[in-house]
């Protein structure tokens, strides 16, 4: 896999277990690059893009929309 499309082709082939150990990995490699994590502890981790997605449901909520599920 070297490329973000063959990537996203594959990912939804995935169990839940494997994409458990993608997403650690995933959170493993913005942690040895401090990029985009905002919180990190026993608790669990905050992403910048975890972030976002709260900022985005809370604005539906005021404008009257409703959430996503």
């Amino acid at each position: 896999m070297s490329t973000v499309a063959e990537i996203n082709e594959t990912i939804s082939q995935l169990t839940i277990d494997e994409l458990r150990a993608v997403e650690q990995r995933l959170l493993q490699e913005y942690r040895q690059r401090k990029v985009g994590i905002i919180f990190d502890d026993a608790y669990g981790t905050l992403t910048e893009e975890d972030l976002r997605a709260i900022q985005d449901e809370a604005l539906r909520v005021i404008d009257g929309e409703s959430p996503r599920q």
